[in-house]
């Protein structure tokens, strides 16, 4: 795995820490699919400061340009967590009797699930050398 790699699974790592942390502060007052939603939408945030400070180089694009595309990138793999997040803790789970801290589980697991396809969106979308033109 190459240094870059793993500096981006260290930052997300700590983003999937706050999107985990704020969804369930967020559970207390809201349902668990609006909480996972949000809660997605802030690690998201955590995750774009943290990439852009430590693991890719500058693209050469404004913040709002870079954030647009981290966005687009990003909401590829929002529908990857919520689905696998709500399917886990609403079917699949109860289906097979589990219910330890359940919900927690199912979350944890599809934060995980798009780590590998956001690092190369990131790379090669976000994060990408702008073309200048000549």
């Amino acid at each position: 795995m190459s240094r870059q790699f793993l500096k981006f699974l260290l930052t997300g790592g700590i983003a999937a820490l706050v999107n985990l942390g704020s969804r369930y502060l967020l559970n207390e007052v809201m349902s668990f699919e609006i909480a996972v939603a949000l809660a997605y939408l802030i690690g998201m945030v955590t995750a774009y400061v943290l990439a852009r400070a430590f693991v890719f180089d500058r693209s050469g694009r404004s913040v709002g340009s870079e954030f647009k595309r981290f966005t687009i990138v990003n909401l590829f793999s929002l529908v990857l967590v919520w689905c696998i997040s709500v399917f886990l803790a609403r079917v699949f789970f109860p289906a097979a009797g589990f219910t330890w801290h359940a919900e927690d589980v199912a979350h944890f697991i599809g934060v995980m699930a798009p780590a590998v396809a956001s690092y190369f969106g990131h790379r090669f979308y976000t994060f990408a050398r702008a073309h200048q033109e000549p």
